[in-house]
């Protein structure tokens, strides 16, 4: 059965573990990291900003089919990084288990604009096949419900093409209208780490060694803890 059915293009489909670990954790393992791997080339040091809009229908499916544990999951957000809105991103994630994939396509600050007003014709017009597919998402009730931040560092390794990521200082805004505002109030959200382990076919023993997999498995999601948490 294939992950995503409803995929506009080919992406890649790789396989995804969370674990939600604490702060002692998070600076044990990142000081080992820093010895052992390459930083991930964007940000500084292999450290940036995230900030991601998330969208759901009226009747929650995306947030329900996380916490109820569906384990098929789809849902659509806008990203940017740092403080650059001349870089942001539309995004489907579809997840199965432990494999996900992911579906991208550029947005200008001005569609994202028209998107939180509601003015989506744009999308219908579009040559990308992903913007119709979100235009057919918001005409059927869907729309901005929740705005997450973090700050991400990235750590890469060339052999199973792994990248691990830790997300920390995660807060949320009220309003997710105020997307793009960088002066909005995010109230905090978490205070744990999430650790976030991303491969291809295998994940190398080296690897398993650095972050005691076995022993941290969890799962988590910014986006249900958006809509439950404070």
């Amino acid at each position: 059965m294939a992950i995503v059915p409803t995929m506009t293009k080919k992406v890649l489909i790789r396989h995804e573990i969370k674990h939600l670990i604490t702060k002692a954790d998070d600076l044990v393992l990142r000081l080992r990291l820093r010895k052992a791997l390459s930083c991930d080339r964007h940000g500084k040091d292999g450290c940036y900003m995230v900030t991601s809009l998330y969208f759901d229908d009226e009747y929650d499916r995306a947030y329900r089919a996380k916490t109820e544990g569906f384990s098929y999951k789809e849902k659509f957000r806008i990203r940017y990084y740092g403080d650059d809105l001349s870089f942001i991103k539309l995004e489907k994630k579809y997840k199965r288990g432990d494999l996900s994939a992911k579906d991208s396509v550029r947005l200008s600050k001005e569609e994202v604009e028209k998107i939180i007003k509601g003015d989506i014709d744009f999308l219908l017009k579009s040559k990308e096949e992903l913007k119709k597919e979100f235009y057919v998402c918001l005409n059927n009730t869907s729309a901005p419900v929740s705005v997450v931040r973090y700050m991400r560092e990235a750590f890469v390794y060339p052999y199973g093409n792994v990248r691990i990521t830790f997300d920390s200082d995660i807060s949320k805004i009220f309003d997710a209208r105020a997307f793009l505002d960088q002066d909005a109030y995010y109230m905090h959200l978490e205070e744990k780490t999430i650790l976030e382990i991303k491969y291809d076919r295998y994940l190398p023993d080296t690897i398993k060694a650095l972050v005691n997999i076995d022993a941290r498995r969890s799962s988590y999601s910014k986006y249900a803890i958006s809509r439950t948490g404070g």
